[in-house]
């Protein structure tokens, strides 16, 4: 397994970056499984510098805030534009097509509201363009706890402690397993997400710990979960700076409280997810 970052800002993109996601693969080959990790803004960019969407075994999103979604509707235009034909005279506006639609997991109750985005930019030659939720990808709404499958992979939600309702994602395979925070404050069940995992994905927001409502946390708090749960390795994301000094500072802080491998997440890095029996082969 491993997990390649496409986007690491928290918020909006900036300086060259993308905001959330990150792209899990498994195997490789015909066989190879594919993960895209939450999707926000300049995601879909990233991910098409890697691989064609079309390849993804599945999309799971651990919250509804625009940084870790917003790009779901170009990469499902994307995906669409591969089955329609330029309208035409004499043509009726192509309002279906047929592909393989890519799983795609969001939070319970959130399934209506990628509807409506879909709905407010309308092609009106090409109808099919505003039904990305319907054509390109099979969509479930999941609830935390759920477990499911993905080829061959095993992933797990984990309820978490943020102001939008948002699940950690546990990703295991027969080599190694990865959990990833997606946005959350400190709470027990981060233990629960990482217990034992090879690799900890863990934001690393902000500069000290969290005391208010929204839910967020510091290199401090994401080494504690990563010293407590007995991960393999820590990889610090969702910075809203690119500045150098500020990441070595925060990284240098986790190793402090972690003591295995702590990493910075920047774009385009890929992190193995072995297990301590796979890695020492």
């Amino acid at each position: 397994m491993n997990v390649t970052i496409l986007g690491c800002r928290s918020g909006m993109p900036a300086h060259g970056q993308a905001s959330s996601g990150y792209l899990v693969s498994i195997g490789g080959g015909a066989e190879e499984t594919r993960v895209l990790l939450d999707c926000g803004p300049g995601v879909a960019t990233a991910l098409s510098s890697l691989i064609d969407p079309a390849m993804l075994d599945a999309i799971v999103l651990s919250h509804v805030h625009l940084d870790h979604c917003y790009d779901l509707l170009p990469i499902g235009k994307s995906l669409l534009a591969k089955g329609l034909s330029y309208p035409t005279a004499g043509r009726p506006p192509q309002s279906s097509v047929e592909i393989r639609r890519v799983p795609l997991y969001v939070p319970a109750g959130s399934a209506a509201l990628f509807h409506r985005l879909a709905a407010l930019f309308p092609v009106t030659t090409v109808p099919a363009l505003d039904r990305a939720f319907e054509l390109a990808f099979d969509m479930h709404e999941y609830d935390p706890g759920d477990y499911f499958t993905v080829g061959s992979a095993e992933v797990h939600l984990e309820l978490l402690a943020h102001a939008a309702p948002n699940c950690g994602v546990r990703v295991s395979c027969a080599d190694g397993t990865l959990a990833y925070t997606g946005d959350t404050g400190r709470t027990p069940a981060l233990r629960t997400l990482a217990r034992g995992a090879d690799l900890l994905l863990a934001e690393c927001t902000l500069s000290e710990p969290d005391s208010g409502p929204h839910g967020h946390l510091c290199a401090e708090d994401a080494a504690d979960v990563a010293a407590d749960a007995a991960v393999g390795q820590l990889v610090l994301t969702h910075f809203g700076t690119a500045d150098p000094d500020w990441l070595e500072a925060s990284r240098r802080r986790a190793a402090v409280r972690f003591g295995g491998p702590v990493h910075i997440a920047t774009p385009s890095a890929r992190f193995p997810v072995r297990s301590a029996r796979e890695a020492m082969l």
